[in-house]
């Protein structure tokens, strides 16, 4: 791998993509007058685009999912050896890989048992939503519909996970929206004051946002309230930790209204926060957890929507009754290329110690922010887990006054002319796509992590000053 390309011979690549791809999350526009970026080959933590131009990529490939990086050629030779001897099967029967997967992955979850595959996160959290609404009717008589969702959490770009999505901004424009899922308040701590908490600090905090959920439960009358949906740590919502004592009195209210705990894990799973799924951080116990992107460092496509054995079954307690099971079907939930790809991608983070080195990295990555945020007075806040941080952009330290997006734009865009692919909030809360987001890969090295945070600092000097 040099990095080295003929840019001739990707001139036909560059036409065409422009004539026909219809790329994710970008205005189309520019494209009209400029070239769009292909990449074109990844290796370790960097990538090459058309022009040879290296980049080392501090986002995972975009969206925080390559986690053991580019050019793993075990993952690659796991997916073939598999293809060859069978690509797929509807999922009403099982695959080895499957089957060996499912036993791996409950291995590291306690207290779950049950493996759903789909092929996308947002598919994953809409089986959960089906399986809570089927089980309102089997159980409660059609009552206990609602599902909780919260402020500045994304569980998906799905009709139904947009119902359940608390970024204003990427809802726009895409309802109405599917009836009974509420929304709660969020639990960031560095802008309680719009919770009218500002009194409130650390623990005593974390357990007022949490007490704020079951406020919302006694309004829509506990009857009706069916399941709780959380990201453990909010990703684009501006990468957001929950204090102490939050967690653990969400658990008690679940258990005292018999909401189940759905931990939406597409973005924390399989190591992102230095623990196998973020919600082992705080030492509780999900009813559902779903999870994509990780999974197979994007190898392949897989997700999976993982549950306990009580929840599975009430789903066959009565096979007399023609409708009772979960009469559901993901295609590409067949497709036995994912799990291949996942054994061989949770193989390599056990063998490398690869949580263990998101831990120290991440410590090493949140002390960088912090020098920084000691030499930069438009850093108001550095949060996160692990390889998965954000540092947020205030013009007025005081009244936390978000700096306007363009110019958190302008920083990413200046980290990108310098070779570092960083990403930035967009399209999420209206007036507050201002946190800069970092999701490294898991093999990422202190040199890896003191060039990204350099490049971090640079930008901010010449876009502020």
């Amino acid at each position: 791998m040099d990095g080295t390309f003929n840019e001739n011979d990707l001139s036909r690549v560059v036409e065409a993509d422009r004539a026909h791809i219809w790329h994710h999350l970008i205005q189309h526009k520019p494209f009209e007058t400029n070239d769009p970026r292909i990449i074109v080959e990844g290796k370790g933590m960097r990538v090459w685009d058309q022009k040879g131009k290296e980049h080392l990529d501090a986002v995972s490939g975009g969206v925080w999912t390559v986690n053991v990086g580019y050019g793993r050629e075990s993952i690659c030779k796991a997916v073939y050896d598999q293809l060859m001897k069978l690509c797929y099967f509807a999922n009403s029967a099982g695959s080895i890989p499957g089957a060996i997967f499912a036993e791996n992955l409950i291995a590291k979850m306690p207290g779950m048992s049950r493996v759903y595959y789909t092929n996308s996160g947002s598919e994953a959290n809409e089986k959960a939503f089906k399986m809570v609404r089927q089980i309102a009717h089997k159980r409660y008589g059609g009552k206990k519909t609602k599902i909780l969702y919260r402020d500045r959490d994304y569980h998906g770009s799905t009709l139904a996970a947009m119902s359940a999505g608390g970024q204003d901004e990427r809802n726009a424009q895409y309802g109405p929206f599917a009836p009974d899922f509420v929304r709660v308040p969020h639990c960031m701590e560095y802008r309680k004051h719009e919770l009218g908490l500002e009194d409130l600090s650390g623990e005593a905090f974390g357990q007022a946002a949490a007490d704020a959920i079951e406020q919302v439960i006694l309004r829509e009358g506990p009857d009706t309230v069916g399941a709780l949906c959380l990201e453990p740590v909010t990703a684009g919502g501006g990468v957001i930790e929950a204090p102490e004592g939050y967690w653990q009195r969400v658990q008690e209210i679940c258990k005292k209204y018999e909401v189940l705990l759905h931990i939406d894990e597409v973005v924390c799973g399989v190591g992102r926060t230095g623990t196998w799924f973020g919600y082992q951080q705080y030492g509780i116990k999900p009813d559902f957890v779903t999870m994509a992107k990780g999974v197979a460092s994007g190898y392949a496509a897989i997700a999976c929507m993982v549950t306990t054995e009580e929840v599975f079954d009430m789903f066959k307690d009565n096979a007399d009754d023609p409708l009772n099971y979960f009469r559901d079907i993901s295609t590409f939930g067949g497709c036995t290329a994912g799990p291949a790809a996942a054994i061989e991608n949770m193989r390599i983070i056990e063998d490398e110690n690869l949580l263990q080195n998101c831990t120290n990295m991440g410590e090493r990555m949140m002390g960088n922010l912090q020098a920084l945020m000691d030499k930069h007075k438009v850093i108001g806040d550095v949060r996160g887990k692990g390889l998965f941080l954000g540092a947020e952009l205030v013009a007025d330290r005081a009244t936390k006054e978000p700096v306007n997006e363009k110019q958190a734009q302008a920083v990413v865009a200046d980290c990108m002319a310098q070779g570092v692919i960083i990403g930035v909030t967009n399209r999420s809360v209206p007036g507050k796509n201002n946190t800069l987001c970092f999701s490294p890969a898991l093999i990422a090295t202190a040199d890896d992590i003191d060039q990204i945070t350099d490049a971090v600092d640079g930008a901010l000097g010449r876009v502020f000053g």
